[in-house]
């Protein structure tokens, strides 16, 4: 493979994407836009240290005088590898549509680290020309104006700002150890109660217990569920689903959709079926654990990223290799982990 040299970088050539006229970028509104800080992207651990211990200024001469070399990926870096493999095949079946993933890199940096950023991008041949560094402000507008889908980033503070103003978002975390995941089909688990629906059952639960819980569901198996904060990403990766199904590519598509929950299929699980249902959504596999570890369900499944409310189910499938983000929404945000319904 060519290589090219950055600065004292050497990296493979990044290819643009270009349709007639030169160039293709999607307009925001088009795209399904994810919005990623660099934290999470890649490893900074060291620069956060300077920063932490040095002040801003240290920071910044720290980052400068490192410019020429690369970070290393962090725990988002496979879910964008996977995001851009779906991209290249949208791109072989619709060449003029603008329906694909849109990657915003987003940081509180000063401009300054920005040298630093795009070597890196340029270093590991990712597909990332948006950038929104804001210098210590918060992004939160910024996002809105980019018509944000998904918002990933290690600051729980900023996820929780973007939540309130209705933009799906996931605090994300380093597993302890990283199982490999697939590069050419992108896998998205999720959670149920307080992640693709609203936290109403699970404050019955929190409130009263599991008998009140299954009884409160069987009496409303026929009442939709509220929708959650992320049940607008899962309608947006249904959208770009069924671009591949009408050309015929159900059984092989690369995109692939989980939910996993503790619910129980036949005492509690109907309920969230009919409520997806109803809504013109679907995921391609449904978990239902009745209380069971999520952990090894996931090594299974290997998905680029896992989202639940609850940080013990996060922790857990962290411990097992899974890249997973935390839903900072609901109830269970107030009353930590007891052995979910």
């Amino acid at each position: 493979m060519a290589t090219a040299k950055h600065h004292g970088i050497a990296g493979p050539v990044r290819r643009a994407r270009k349709v007639e006229g030169g160039i293709f970028f999607p307009k925001p509104e088009n795209a399904v836009t994810i919005a990623v800080s660099s934290r999470v992207l890649f490893r900074t651990e060291k620069e956060q240290k300077v920063f932490d211990q040095m002040g801003i200024e240290e920071y910044l001469r720290f980052q400068v005088e490192h410019e020429n070399e690369p970070f290393a990926p962090g725990p988002a870096f496979p879910f964008v590898k996977a995001l851009e493999a779906v991209n290249a095949q949208l791109r072989e079946l619709y060449p003029d549509s603008e329906e694909l993933f849109d990657i915003v890199l987003v940081t509180y940096n000063h401009a300054h680290v920005g040298v630093r950023l795009i070597n890196t991008i340029n270093y590991h041949n990712l597909f990332i020309e948006r950038f929104c560094m804001t210098g210590g402000s918060s992004p939160i507008g910024y996002l809105k104006a980019w018509h944000t889908n998904l918002y990933l980033s290690a600051d729980a503070e900023k996820v929780k700002e973007a939540l309130a103003e209705g933009i799906a978002a996931a605090t994300m975390f380093m597993p302890e150890k990283q199982i490999e995941v697939s590069e050419t089909q992108l896998r998205v688990a999720f959670d149920g109660d307080a992640v693709l629906f609203s936290d109403e059952s699970e404050r019955i639960f929190k409130a009263h217990g599991l008998d009140k819980f299954f009884e409160h569901e069987q009496e409303n198996e026929n009442t939709l569920l509220d929708h959650g904060p992320l049940k607008g990403f899962l309608e947006a990766l249904g959208k770009l689903q069924k671009k591949f199904y009408a050309k015929g590519h159900r059984l092989d598509c690369p995109i692939r959709t989980y939910l996993v929950t503790a619910r129980s299929a036949a005492s509690s699980g109907i309920r969230a079926l009919k409520t997806l249902r109803a809504w013109g959504l679907e995921t391609d596999e449904a978990l239902f654990l009745a209380g069971a570890p999520k952990g090894p369900m996931l090594e299974k499944i290997r998905p680029h990223i896992y989202f639940d409310d609850q940080m013990f189910h996060v922790e857990g499938a962290a411990e097992m290799g899974t890249i997973a983000a935390h839903v900072p929404y609901g109830i269970a945000q107030k009353h930590p982990h007891k052995n979910s319904s």
